[in-house]
């Protein structure tokens, strides 16, 4: 599988186009040696909001991806990949190809920016959880399937471990990551400081840090990102 520039990034940071950051802590992040930035979210997004990030980051020198959560929230204007995930354990279709062949019907696809990326969501208490309904109560036999499927069936080139809201089991993300032969690994889910970014980004090829920075601030997410390097 050919090598992509984002198979290299050691650490992206989620920006919540609902969750309120001003302009100045947009740009200290675009600076703040983070690889890439992710605008991404559950709830409540909306054109508008998404159209804000993008606005800012525009003239940002860093690749900026937009993940979205729907059909209606894609633009390619300013943006480097529009990273799209299906989320492989929903019991609810739609979030694995519904939402996709909308998507597909309804628009004109800038398709050399496209990216698939196979989620496996893990925590039943995260709004992505719930509203997909993933079956989370997977065993470690379960979850190297799905990664198999991923990775060799469907031939992702993204496999996400998504524990969103909470940290992870670090055993779970180094098991897949050696059972990986061509995805490349994302974690994301309850980083909060160094030594968390430090363990999981020993096992995962990318992490992805959302959460602190409306949490805790720039600094903070700059400790995760100084861990890593």
């Amino acid at each position: 599988m050919e090598k992509k520039p984002w198979s290299n990034w050691r650490h992206i940071t989620k920006l919540d186009p609902d969750k309120p950051l001003s302009r100045e802590d947009i740009l200290r992040v675009a600076e703040s040696g983070t690889d890439a930035i992710m605008i991404s979210g559950t709830q409540n997004v909306t054109m508008e909001k998404v159209n804000r990030l993008v606005s800012v980051l525009r003239d940002c020198q860093i690749p900026k991806i937009i993940e979205p959560s729907g059909p209606g929230h894609v633009t390619y204007n300013g943006i480097d990949y529009v990273f799209v995930p299906s989320v492989i354990n929903a019991r609810d279709t739609t979030w694995v190809t519904g939402k996709h062949v909308q998507w597909i019907k309804n628009s004109v696809i800038e398709w050399e920016k496209v990216v698939s990326e196979a989620y496996l969501i893990l925590n039943p208490n995260s709004a992505v959880g719930r509203i997909t309904r993933s079956k989370t109560n997977l065993s470690m036999e379960e979850i190297l399937a799905y990664a198999t499927l991923a990775d060799r069936y469907f031939k992702f080139p993204i496999f996400y471990i998504e524990y969103s809201g909470t940290y992870g089991n670090s055993d779970v993300v180094k098991a897949v990551k050696g059972n990986l032969k061509n995805s490349t690994l994302f974690y994301g889910g309850g980083i909060t400081d160094g030594e968390k970014a430090r363990e999981m980004s020993s096992h995962a090829d990318t992490i992805i840090v959302g959460n602190l920075l409306y949490e805790q601030g720039v600094e903070k997410l700059k400790e995760t990102i100084d861990a890593i390097r």
